[in-house]
């Protein structure tokens, strides 16, 4: 069993089942698995902000740091591997207000919303999700079962 690890404003998609896609410390980040068990083929993307027009030349850059831009390259990539959108099962987390996060500047608050926005839109349903609070979470997809976990430092340990 492989561990690959998705970094911040990073994206990774696999269909080997013998592997663990990860992501570690998201605070306000959000990560976005995405898992279609007819073909095995799932990934993960861990975005930092929600608009792609906070900074255009960035995007461009790492496309996998925005909501708006990361989201559709997550599945464009997963649809390149073999999955369809209509069997793909979704789930997030994050989004937590860990970072000076006052009434004036909710960065958690605002990548949750846009998330489930661009879902919205795109006629996409959250099946589970584990976001907001004040803590880091650590999350993974089990390649073999679509499984997603999540944990933080509190021993706090949930399967979406």
């Amino acid at each position: 069993m492989s561990k690959i690890i998705v970094g911040v404003a990073d994206v990774k998609i696999n269909n080997n089942i013998g592997d663990i896609l990860v992501t570690y410390a998201l605070g306000s980040c959000i990560a976005v698995v995405v898992y279609d068990a007819r073909v095995k083929v799932g990934g993960m993307l861990h975005l930092m902000l929600d608009n792609s027009q906070l900074n255009s030349r960035k995007a461009k850059e790492k496309p996998a740091m925005f909501a708006d831009t990361g989201i559709p390259l997550l599945f464009k990539s997963c649809y390149k591997l073999g999955a369809e959108k209509r069997y793909m099962a979704v789930k997030i987390a994050g989004g937590a207000g860990v970072l000076n996060d006052n009434r004036f500047f909710k960065i958690g608050k605002q990548n949750i919303t846009a998330v489930k926005k661009i879902f919205w839109k795109n006629n996409v349903i959250i099946d589970g999700e584990d976001t907001g609070g004040n803590f880091n979470r650590t999350v993974e997809l089990h390649m073999a079962t679509g499984k997603v976990v999540v944990r933080n430092a509190r021993k706090y340990i949930r399967e979406l």
